[in-house]
């Protein structure tokens, strides 16, 4: 059984979900004002794994992520760009789905825009205000309530009297105003230009935003404004998963305020569990130093491919260290990666190069049934990816020391199984695919094709010093020839 780490309770638990075979995943998605970050993209390949995970042992998962769309920085950015809102925001939420396609991250089923969900934020902070959980300010914004919710703090096991004000950094001066608390959370933020008039019902109903100023705002029974950051998750998620489900991810770093947040203002509003699991990747660092721009060290996926390194090497650098350790990036790790990767390829490549038909003594589908059970042990260990990789280097090890006897039905059985846990891992087929599509092209090169014929006919002569002259000007070209009892074997090199 799936066993998992619980930020709620500090515990590892067995999981189980609401409903039987139904999972609901909600994972919170960026702010799109520029790049996301590779700690940004560390979160979004532990959300992919588990959710990988959790459809390799066949839950049927519905997962959303929001997309945060309005805010200070996407304002004042969009501002300094001389674009619309809009037009800013939608040009980095498609920089972001490349990202995700690029690390083969499976994409959501739902990707909610914070400024399509004004109705449902504004209806949330209604209830709040009825409830008794939030107040209208003098300046026309809206805050939650804390000294009205006796366990808030739970997630982050933080006492209110501890409370850091505007510990994400979103608020400005302007939020600090009116505030019955200092550590009292915006719901909804009134334009920083007094409210023309307070609307009607009915027109606040229509949710159509308005320039005012150079900035957006929406009407709500309040006057002009926008919604703070926590009620857009709250408001979103329980639209799209209900207003209780079962599993909730996201970074160490949004644990409090954010995650918080989310639960005061969910809870009060239907009186009932927000989140079963709260799940938490740790930081990513760059050698051993907070990533940041001021250190020259702050790194997206652009900054990678600029580089010439595969995206899907980033994929297992980010992958293989377990999600609640922090992860120390450094380019060098692509070397190590590298080097795990072509372990890996050369056996898948072996496996092809079998083509017998003799019968042999090997019980292969025990052996991959034994290795399947200790994979899955593995990752049923909250998600133990270095038990889990250790156990596939485990296998491709075994079957190594058989790779002579094996048949090619056997060969084939071992692939499909390693391709089939790869659903899972998510960079093994698709770096196998790439690479066998690069083989085919390179070996369709007129001058390549030329010098593999050169050669075997220098070979047939016997030239073999002038043959060998043939090889190695193939190799510059990134082809390997191996000249073995059972024919030649053509490889190429992988970059």
């Amino acid at each position: 059984m799936l066993r998992l780490f619980n930020t709620l309770t500090r515990k590892i638990e067995s999981f189980k979900p609401i409903k039987a075979g139904l999972v609901k995943l909600y994972v919170c998605g960026p702010t799109v004002y520029n790049y996301v970050h590779l700690g940004n993209l560390r979160a979004y390949i532990f959300a992919d794994l588990l959710k990988r995970y959790l459809e390799y042992r066949d839950f049927k998962v519905k997962h959303a992520m929001n997309i945060t769309d309005v805010d200070d920085k996407t304002i004042q950015e969009s501002q300094n760009q001389k674009k619309t809102l809009k037009e800013f925001t939608d040009f980095y939420l498609r920089a972001f789905i490349g990202d995700l396609k690029s690390l083969n991250i499976e994409l959501p089923e739902v990707m909610p825009k914070a400024t399509e969900h004004i109705q449902e934020m504004v209806n949330l902070v209604k209830i709040l205000i009825k409830k008794g959980f939030a107040y209208k300010s003098g300046d026309g914004s809206v805050y939650f309530k804390i000294s009205e919710l006796r366990n808030y703090g739970e997630l982050a096991q933080i006492a209110k009297q501890n409370l850091k004000p505007n510990t994400e950094g979103r608020l400005n001066a302007q939020d600090e105003y009116n505030k019955e608390d200092i550590n009292d959370f915006v719901l909804w933020k009134a334009h920083k230009r007094r409210p023309i008039q307070t609307e009607t019902q009915a027109n606040a109903d229509q949710y159509k935003p308005r320039v005012i100023d150079g900035e957006p705002a929406w009407r709500s029974p309040w006057g002009w404004g926008r919604p703070g950051w926590h009620i857009e998750c709250s408001a979103m998620s329980m639209k799209y998963l209900g207003s209780h489900f079962d599993i909730h991810c996201g970074g160490v770093d949004l644990i409090f305020p954010h995650h918080t947040n989310e639960i005061a203002q969910s809870e009060a509003a239907t009186g009932k569990k927000f989140v079963n699991y709260w799940l938490h990747n740790a930081h990513l660092i760059i050698e051993g130093q907070k990533m940041s721009k001021s250190l020259g060290n702050f790194y997206t996926l652009q900054d990678i491919k600029s580089r010439k390194l595969n995206p899907l090497l980033l994929r297992l650098i980010l992958l293989k260290t377990h999600y609640r350790q922090t992860l120390d990036f450094s380019f060098e790790n692509f070397e190590e990666t590298k080097a795990i990767v072509i372990k890996i390829l050369n056996f898948l490549i072996e496996l092809d190069f079998i083509k017998n038909k003799e019968k042999n003594n090997i019980k292969i589908e025990r052996l991959i049934l034994d290795f399947q059970n200790k994979f899955e042990e593995a990752l049923d260990d909250d998600l133990n990816i270095s038990a889990a990789m250790a156990e596939l280097f485990n296998f491709m090890n075994e079957m190594n020391n058989s790779i002579k006897t094996l048949n090619a039905n056997q060969a084939k059985k071992i692939k499909e199984f390693i391709f089939d846990i790869d659903s899972v891992l998510g960079f093994i087929k698709p770096i196998y695919k790439e690479h066998q599509a690069k083989k085919t092209k390179l070996l369709r090169n007129k001058d390549i094709k030329s010098l593999l014929k050169k050669r075997e006919q220098l070979r047939k002569e016997k030239q073999f010093s002038e043959a060998d002259k043939a090889r190695n000007q193939l190799l510059e070209k990134g082809i390997v020839i191996n000249d073995t009892p059972k024919g030649v074997q053509i490889r190429i090199v992988f970059q």
